[in-house]
Protein backbone atom coordinates (compact mmCIF):
# COMPACT_ATOMS: atom_id res chain seq x y z
CA UNK A 1 0.00 0.00 0.00
CA UNK A 2 1.07 3.56 -0.45
CA UNK A 3 2.73 5.48 2.39
CA UNK A 4 0.64 8.63 3.42
CA UNK A 5 2.85 11.86 4.25
CA UNK A 6 0.71 14.85 5.94
CA UNK A 7 1.80 18.41 5.48
CA UNK A 8 -0.01 21.06 7.53
CA UNK A 9 0.49 24.09 9.60
CA UNK A 10 -1.46 25.36 12.61
CA UNK A 11 -1.39 29.31 11.46
CA UNK A 12 -0.98 31.34 8.85
CA UNK A 13 0.47 30.76 5.61
CA UNK A 14 4.27 29.34 6.08
CA UNK A 15 4.57 27.16 3.13
CA UNK A 16 2.74 24.44 3.21
CA UNK A 17 1.91 23.72 -0.52
CA UNK A 18 5.61 24.82 -1.55
CA UNK A 19 6.85 22.12 0.67
CA UNK A 20 5.05 19.52 -0.89
CA UNK A 21 6.29 20.73 -4.05
CA UNK A 22 9.64 20.53 -2.92
CA UNK A 23 9.60 17.18 -1.32
CA UNK A 24 8.02 15.70 -4.43
CA UNK A 25 10.96 16.90 -6.80
CA UNK A 26 13.81 15.08 -4.69
CA UNK A 27 11.29 12.42 -2.84
CA UNK A 28 13.76 9.11 -2.96
CA UNK A 29 12.25 5.95 -4.85
CA UNK A 30 12.73 3.16 -6.36
CA UNK A 31 11.49 2.25 -10.21
CA UNK A 32 8.51 -0.04 -9.08
CA UNK A 33 6.94 3.15 -6.37
CA UNK A 34 6.92 5.62 -9.52
CA UNK A 35 7.14 9.36 -8.68
CA UNK A 36 5.33 10.73 -5.32
CA UNK A 37 2.12 12.36 -5.68
CA UNK A 38 1.13 15.59 -4.45
CA UNK A 39 -2.60 15.45 -2.91
CA UNK A 40 -4.39 19.32 -2.25
CA UNK A 41 -6.33 18.21 0.33
CA UNK A 42 -7.46 21.61 1.86
CA UNK A 43 -10.77 22.69 3.03
CA UNK A 44 -10.05 26.10 1.66
CA UNK A 45 -9.10 25.38 -1.61
CA UNK A 46 -6.18 24.68 -3.92
CA UNK A 47 -3.83 27.00 -5.34
CA UNK A 48 -1.81 25.13 -7.91
CA UNK A 49 -4.13 24.92 -10.64
CA UNK A 50 -3.81 29.13 -11.12
CA UNK A 51 0.19 29.20 -9.82
CA UNK A 52 0.80 26.44 -12.71
CA UNK A 53 -1.39 27.62 -15.28
CA UNK A 54 -2.86 24.01 -15.33
CA UNK A 55 -6.54 22.92 -15.71
CA UNK A 56 -8.04 21.33 -12.22
CA UNK A 57 -9.86 18.55 -13.46
CA UNK A 58 -9.93 15.83 -13.20
CA UNK A 59 -8.92 16.58 -9.27
CA UNK A 60 -9.90 16.37 -6.00
CA UNK A 61 -13.53 16.32 -6.28
CA UNK A 62 -13.27 13.37 -9.05
CA UNK A 63 -11.37 11.74 -6.42
CA UNK A 64 -14.37 12.66 -3.35
CA UNK A 65 -16.82 11.58 -6.36
CA UNK A 66 -15.06 8.24 -7.26
CA UNK A 67 -15.16 7.70 -2.97
CA UNK A 68 -18.38 7.77 -3.15
CA UNK A 69 -18.85 4.75 -5.55
CA UNK A 70 -19.03 1.13 -3.87
CA UNK A 71 -16.07 0.20 -5.96
CA UNK A 72 -13.61 3.08 -5.69
CA UNK A 73 -11.42 3.86 -8.55
CA UNK A 74 -7.45 4.79 -8.51
CA UNK A 75 -6.46 7.93 -7.24
CA UNK A 76 -4.02 8.10 -10.63
CA UNK A 77 -6.16 8.59 -12.86
CA UNK A 78 -7.12 12.17 -11.07
CA UNK A 79 -3.54 12.92 -11.46
CA UNK A 80 -2.19 15.62 -13.26
CA UNK A 81 1.53 16.64 -14.60
CA UNK A 82 2.65 20.03 -13.36
CA UNK A 83 5.32 21.97 -15.82
CA UNK A 84 7.82 21.98 -13.17
CA UNK A 85 7.30 17.83 -13.04
CA UNK A 86 5.43 17.44 -10.03
CA UNK A 87 2.74 14.42 -10.23
CA UNK A 88 -0.53 16.10 -8.14
CA UNK A 89 -4.44 16.02 -7.31
CA UNK A 90 -5.76 19.36 -7.62
CA UNK A 91 -8.65 21.38 -6.14
CA UNK A 92 -10.26 24.11 -7.84
CA UNK A 93 -10.46 27.29 -5.52
CA UNK A 94 -13.24 28.21 -2.75
CA UNK A 95 -14.11 26.56 0.06
CA UNK A 96 -17.70 24.67 -0.14
CA UNK A 97 -16.48 21.90 -3.00
CA UNK A 98 -13.38 21.43 -0.87
CA UNK A 99 -14.60 20.85 1.89
CA UNK A 100 -17.31 18.78 1.36
CA UNK A 101 -14.38 16.51 -0.98
CA UNK A 102 -11.87 16.68 1.98
CA UNK A 103 -14.92 14.98 4.38
CA UNK A 104 -15.13 12.44 1.69
CA UNK A 105 -11.52 11.81 1.62
CA UNK A 106 -10.84 11.89 5.58
CA UNK A 107 -14.32 8.68 5.55
CA UNK A 108 -13.03 5.13 5.38
CA UNK A 109 -13.36 4.82 1.66
CA UNK A 110 -11.49 7.72 0.94
CA UNK A 111 -8.58 7.09 2.84
CA UNK A 112 -8.58 3.47 0.81
CA UNK A 113 -8.44 5.52 -2.11
CA UNK A 114 -5.52 7.11 -0.83
CA UNK A 115 -3.88 4.70 0.20
CA UNK A 116 -4.75 1.86 -2.89
CA UNK A 117 -4.89 -1.49 -2.24
CA UNK A 118 -1.65 -4.23 -1.42
CA UNK A 119 -0.44 -3.92 -4.92
CA UNK A 120 -0.39 0.17 -5.47
CA UNK A 121 2.98 1.03 -3.60
CA UNK A 122 4.67 4.75 -3.63
CA UNK A 123 4.19 7.57 -1.67
CA UNK A 124 1.01 10.31 -1.34
CA UNK A 125 2.54 13.88 -0.21
CA UNK A 126 -1.32 15.13 1.99
CA UNK A 127 -1.00 19.04 1.35
CA UNK A 128 -3.79 19.86 4.19
CA UNK A 129 -3.17 23.24 4.38
CA UNK A 130 -4.08 24.67 7.84
CA UNK A 131 -4.72 21.83 9.84
CA UNK A 132 -8.78 21.81 10.92
CA UNK A 133 -11.72 20.34 9.65
CA UNK A 134 -11.36 16.98 8.68
CA UNK A 135 -7.82 16.86 9.53
CA UNK A 136 -7.60 14.82 11.82
CA UNK A 137 -8.34 11.24 10.13
CA UNK A 138 -6.39 12.27 7.73
CA UNK A 139 -3.51 13.14 9.94
CA UNK A 140 -4.53 10.00 12.19
CA UNK A 141 -4.02 7.77 9.03
CA UNK A 142 -1.03 8.99 7.46
CA UNK A 143 2.56 7.55 8.23
CA UNK A 144 4.52 10.74 9.02
CA UNK A 145 3.00 13.96 9.97
CA UNK A 146 5.45 17.76 8.71
CA UNK A 147 4.01 20.56 10.93
CA UNK A 148 4.84 23.60 8.94
CA UNK A 149 5.90 26.53 10.46
CA UNK A 150 7.47 30.02 10.55
CA UNK A 151 9.91 30.34 13.08
CA UNK A 152 8.26 33.36 15.44
CA UNK A 153 8.05 32.03 19.21
CA UNK A 154 4.60 32.75 18.64
CA UNK A 155 4.37 30.15 15.49
CA UNK A 156 6.14 27.40 17.42
CA UNK A 157 4.04 28.28 20.69
CA UNK A 158 1.09 27.38 18.50
CA UNK A 159 2.78 23.81 17.24
CA UNK A 160 4.06 22.95 20.97
CA UNK A 161 0.34 23.52 22.19
CA UNK A 162 -0.94 21.22 19.42
CA UNK A 163 1.62 18.70 20.17
CA UNK A 164 0.74 18.36 23.43
CA UNK A 165 -3.66 18.70 23.15
CA UNK A 166 -2.94 15.60 20.40
CA UNK A 167 -0.56 13.89 22.35
CA UNK A 168 1.17 13.55 18.89
CA UNK A 169 4.30 10.73 19.02
CA UNK A 170 7.53 12.34 18.28
CA UNK A 171 8.61 9.45 16.29
CA UNK A 172 6.32 9.77 13.09
CA UNK A 173 6.05 14.29 13.41
CA UNK A 174 8.46 16.04 11.94
CA UNK A 175 8.52 20.19 12.67
CA UNK A 176 10.01 22.01 9.79
CA UNK A 177 10.52 25.62 10.05
CA UNK A 178 10.57 27.81 7.25
CA UNK A 179 12.51 31.03 6.77
CA UNK A 180 14.44 32.98 9.19
CA UNK A 181 14.55 31.44 12.62
CA UNK A 182 16.53 33.06 15.79
CA UNK A 183 16.68 29.19 17.12
CA UNK A 184 18.43 26.36 16.36
CA UNK A 185 16.85 22.94 15.37
CA UNK A 186 17.89 21.20 18.70
CA UNK A 187 16.81 24.29 21.07
CA UNK A 188 13.18 23.79 19.19
CA UNK A 189 13.45 20.28 19.55
CA UNK A 190 14.02 20.55 23.33
CA UNK A 191 11.48 23.41 24.04
CA UNK A 192 8.92 21.60 21.95
CA UNK A 193 10.00 18.17 23.28
CA UNK A 194 10.11 16.35 19.33
CA UNK A 195 12.42 14.42 17.73
CA UNK A 196 12.84 15.73 14.37
CA UNK A 197 13.40 19.35 13.45
CA UNK A 198 14.19 20.75 9.78
CA UNK A 199 15.11 24.22 8.35
CA UNK A 200 13.62 25.54 4.71
CA UNK A 201 15.34 28.23 3.65
CA UNK A 202 13.49 31.02 2.19
CA UNK A 203 14.54 30.59 -1.39
CA UNK A 204 12.08 33.06 -3.51
CA UNK A 205 14.04 32.09 -6.73
CA UNK A 206 13.24 28.26 -6.38
CA UNK A 207 9.67 29.11 -5.38
CA UNK A 208 8.69 30.99 -8.37
CA UNK A 209 10.56 28.03 -10.56
CA UNK A 210 7.31 25.94 -9.49
CA UNK A 211 5.37 28.00 -11.49
CA UNK A 212 7.60 28.00 -14.76
CA UNK A 213 5.01 27.28 -17.55
CA UNK A 214 7.76 25.81 -20.47
CA UNK A 215 10.37 23.72 -20.53
CA UNK A 216 13.97 25.08 -21.22
CA UNK A 217 17.02 23.09 -22.05
CA UNK A 218 19.13 21.93 -18.68
CA UNK A 219 22.06 24.45 -18.42
CA UNK A 220 25.81 22.90 -18.50
CA UNK A 221 26.85 24.05 -15.37
CA UNK A 222 24.04 23.76 -11.93
CA UNK A 223 24.19 24.24 -7.90
CA UNK A 224 21.45 22.63 -6.31
CA UNK A 225 19.26 26.05 -4.74
CA UNK A 226 18.83 26.07 -0.96
CA UNK A 227 15.47 25.19 -0.62
CA UNK A 228 15.94 22.09 -2.94
CA UNK A 229 19.04 20.94 -1.53
CA UNK A 230 17.26 20.85 1.95
CA UNK A 231 14.38 19.40 0.68
CA UNK A 232 16.51 16.55 -0.47
CA UNK A 233 18.30 15.99 2.75
CA UNK A 234 14.83 15.88 4.54
CA UNK A 235 12.97 13.58 2.04
CA UNK A 236 16.02 11.33 2.61
CA UNK A 237 15.33 11.43 6.56
CA UNK A 238 11.70 10.26 6.28
CA UNK A 239 11.74 7.87 3.87
CA UNK A 240 14.51 6.44 5.91
CA UNK A 241 12.33 6.02 8.97
CA UNK A 242 9.11 4.56 6.73
CA UNK A 243 8.76 0.72 6.53
CA UNK A 244 10.73 -0.28 3.28
CA UNK A 245 12.95 3.02 3.45
CA UNK A 246 15.62 1.50 1.63
CA UNK A 247 15.06 3.70 -1.45
CA UNK A 248 17.50 5.77 -2.64
CA UNK A 249 17.48 9.41 -3.80
CA UNK A 250 16.37 10.60 -7.25
CA UNK A 251 18.09 13.28 -9.04
CA UNK A 252 16.01 16.91 -9.41
CA UNK A 253 13.59 17.31 -12.54
CA UNK A 254 15.11 18.40 -15.63
CA UNK A 255 12.82 21.24 -15.99
CA UNK A 256 13.15 22.26 -12.55
CA UNK A 257 16.65 22.60 -12.43
CA UNK A 258 15.96 24.62 -16.09
CA UNK A 259 13.60 27.09 -14.55
CA UNK A 260 15.77 27.90 -11.48
CA UNK A 261 18.67 28.28 -13.65
CA UNK A 262 17.12 30.86 -16.38
CA UNK A 263 15.88 32.66 -13.19
CA UNK A 264 19.12 32.61 -11.64
CA UNK A 265 20.68 34.52 -14.80
CA UNK A 266 17.60 36.63 -15.48
CA UNK A 267 17.66 38.12 -12.09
Amino acid sequence: MRRLIALGSLTGAPGVTTAALALASCWPHVASDGRPVVVEANVWGGDLATRCGVPHSPGLLDVAATARQPHPGSLLGAVAELPCGVRAVLAPAGRPACREAVRVLAGEQGRAVLTGGEGDRGTVLLDLGRLGEHSDELVAAADHILLVTTGTPEALTHVRAHLLATRAAPSWATVVVVGPCPYSGQEIAQALDVERVWHLPWDPKTVSSFAARRAIPPPSRFRTPPLMAASLELARRIAASLPSGEQQPKDLPGQLRSAVAERRTTA
